[in-house]
């Protein structure tokens, strides 16, 4: 039985039909993503699942007790995060029923040392026990951490309270409340926003090895490719259902493509010869056969205006009839012959970006050489590079957690950073085009039309208008001001500054943010088919295992940039054998019980009470440097009240006192040790 059933679903807002005829089903277990171009309506679509909005036709049907978690695209507004409950307590509120059971627990078994009860909690206590156990009542606490720590918490943070989350933390902290609450039906809009890569990998392992079903909407490809099994695809002329992950959805989607131009020009072949037909004897001995076929050939084609050609060939007039309304006068030869010539072949690819990169190299076959180089600030240095080398028509992904210094390293590239040390040599006959992920080079007062204009002032005021329509940008949206656009909007409007650049050095910073999915495969399309060099930031796994022959990760534990020349998958192949490898050698090492036997050395009673009292301190600090942490946080954005302001400032110098103090005193328990 489906959890979920959707049947003819329709929603409009007054004359704007936002989708029509959308049905399809989640069964238990199911791991289903829906795609399409960003306003087709894939996030109304998930709110009238999840009973926050209500279709303006067709039902929704859902199983009986079904419980569902639905995550929006942003949690900022949560009313739950304005309360001063910390995000550990918070999650704890997930497992209230398991909580429940742990004190019912407790409560049977004070009454087992009670004669007269014990028989009693004894009976009703082995099968609680056992649904608890069931249920994960004895690690759940451990489940939290995992949970929290996956999703790229650190410990310092599980005691913050919700109200000073940042906006992705808080779109997070969603994310693990409802993994924690194990739904039934897990209904994500871009779960993967806020999350660095190792969130996501983490994140996908646990929807793979998850009982329940989910209902996805994400652009990011690799995440679908990993967790999907069924991918349901909007578009303006339907909704169509494809089984497997995101790669095998792309070979079908082809396949249906090349069917669908077929069946036109098979169709549109015969619709002209059955013109022919008619023509040849409306006036002559089969006039009657004639005007039978112009009557049935009009009926048809206004059928084909009503519900598309694909929808009308090889189907039975009498179920065609159901969806359409045709007039009974059949028109004349000239206007049938006119409409027939006017089919158009069907648009597969959604609307989309339209760009093209070019490049040309006169000499050099390095691009990019870096000797000993270290990249960060003077008062925070980020990693070291080392001696690493960029040729001719390579791709290198760099990749890392987010706040490694990617960005920084771009930057030092192009002289706009000084590194710390070592030298960075850049080939010669070399264009750079720079795509800054925060769009600096965009001027918030230039109009769509100016900011073309400054990197091509040979353009006509036509020529701009007509290359902005090739990036969707048409009618008076070319007189919109660079700081009004979307997110999407400013990454097209940089992309079209740089398809005009002519570099053969592309510097890309995150180029598929904000780009819905059709526009990130045009976009990888064009890069892949680009005759320069690219360095590549991005969280884009997809775009990265289809692009990159050199794979550069920056690790923060080492501090350094480590190269891997491969793809992206040769390199998570490299690092499970890693991984594997080092295991084994674990495993190899003697274990403590297999070592021989040190005699335990006698403890004073007053080293072990220095030894207490030193591990009594190292707790209280610990303690004290998380409230500081927390002060210091809410110093760097006050409230507006003074007073408020004020005790803060006080709080944090008495809570510095005191860190200092305990400080002190653990480091006289240490030299008193040494002594």
């Amino acid at each position: 039985m489906s959890l979920i059933t959707a049947t003819n679903l329709a929603k409009s807002y007054g004359p704007d039909d936002i989708f029509s005829g959308v049905s399809f089903a989640i069964p238990k277990g199911a791991r289903a993503a829906i795609v399409g171009p960003n306003g087709i309506g894939k996030t109304t679509l998930l709110r009238i699942l999840g009973g926050d909005e209500t279709p303006s036709d067709g039902t929704v049907f859902r199983a009986k007790l079904l419980k569902m978690g639905y995550l929006p695209q942003e949690a900022a507004n949560d009313a739950a995060f304005e309360a001063d409950t910390s995000l550990w307590n918070t999650c704890l509120t997930a497992l209230d029923t398991l909580r429940q059971m742990e004190a019912e627990l407790a409560r049977l078994e004070s009454l087992m040392s009670d004669p007269l009860e014990a028989e009693t909690a004894l009976a009703k206590y082995g099968p609680l026990q056992a649904e608890f156990e069931r249920r994960g009542g004895y690690t759940y606490i451990n489940r939290i951490q995992q949970v929290l720590t996956g999703l790229g918490f650190s410990r310092n943070e599980f005691d913050f309270p919700l109200r000073y989350l940042s906006g992705g933390q808080r779109t997070r902290a969603l994310l693990a409340r409802l993994l924690l609450s194990d739904p039934d039906l897990l209904i994500l809009d871009e779960p993967t926003n806020h999350l660095d890569i190792a969130a996501v990998e983490w994140l996908e392992d646990y929807l793979t090895h998850w009982d329940g079903a989910a209902l996805i909407v994400s652009h990011d490809r690799y995440f679908l490719d990993r967790v999907a099994t069924v991918i349901f695809e909007m578009s303006r002329s339907g909704f169509e259902t494809y089984h497997g992950n995101y790669s095998a959805y792309v070979q079908d989607r082809q396949r249906r493509w090349e069917l669908r131009q077929q069946i036109f020009e098979t169709e549109k072949e015969r619709l002209e010869k059955e013109i022919g037909y008619i023509r040849k004897n409306i006036s002559g001995q089969n006039v009657l056969q004639a005007k039978g076929k112009l009557r049935r050939l009009t009926r048809y084609l206004q059928a084909v205006e009503q519900i598309g050609l694909e929808n009308v060939v090889g189907r039975q007039w009498g179920e065609i009839s159901e969806e359409v309304s045709t007039s009974t006068s059949p028109f004349s030869v000239e206007e049938a012959e006119r409409r027939v010539r006017s089919l158009r072949p069907p648009a597969n690819r959604p609307p989309g970006l339209s760009l093209h990169l070019h490049a040309t190299y006169r000499s050099g076959d390095i691009v990019l050489r870096t000797q000993a180089l270290r990249v960060g600030f003077p008062e925070t240095p980020l990693f070291f590079a080392g001696d690493i080398e960029l040729r001719r028509l390579e791709t290198a992904a760099l990749i890392g957690p987010n706040g490694a210094g990617k960005t920084t390293f771009l930057k030092t590239i192009l002289g706009q950073k000084p590194p710390l040390k070592g030298d960075v040599s850049l080939g010669a006959s070399l264009k750079i085009g720079y795509f800054a992920q925060a769009h600096e080079d965009l001027h918030p007062e230039r109009t769509l039309m100016e900011e073309i204009d400054s990197v091509a002032p040979q353009m006509l005021a036509a020529e701009v208008r007509k290359y902005l329509a090739r990036f969707l940008f048409t009618g008076d949206d070319v007189f919109k001001k660079v700081s009004v656009l979307s997110g999407g909007e400013g990454s097209r409007l940089a992309l079209a500054k740089l398809a005009l650049a002519g570099a053969n050095l592309l510097l890309l910073d995150e180029p598929t943010n904000h780009l819905d999915i059709p526009s990130q495969e045009i976009l990888q399309e064009v890069l892949d088919n680009f005759q320069g060099t690219i360095l590549l930031v991005s969280h884009d796994r997809y775009l990265i295992d289809a692009l990159a022959t050199q794979i550069w990760e920056i690790d923060e534990d080492q501090g350094e940039l480590r190269v891997f020349k491969g793809t992206y998958s040769e390199y998570r192949e490299w690092l499970l054998a890693e991984k594997e490898r080092a295991k084994a050698e674990e495993a190899a090492q003697p274990r403590k019980s297999d070592l021989p036997r040190k005699e335990p050395s006698r403890i004073t009673p007053e080293e072990k009470r220095r030894r207490n009292r030193i591990k009594s301190i190292e707790d209280q600090i610990g303690e004290l440097e998380g409230q500081l942490a927390t002060l210091s946080r809410l110093l760097e954005n006050p409230p507006a009240d003074p007073a408020k302001v004020q005790k803060l400032g006080r709080d944090y110098v008495r809570t510095q006192a005191e860190l200092e103090a305990k400080m002190k005193e653990w480091e006289e328990l240490q030299a008193a040790a040494v002594g």
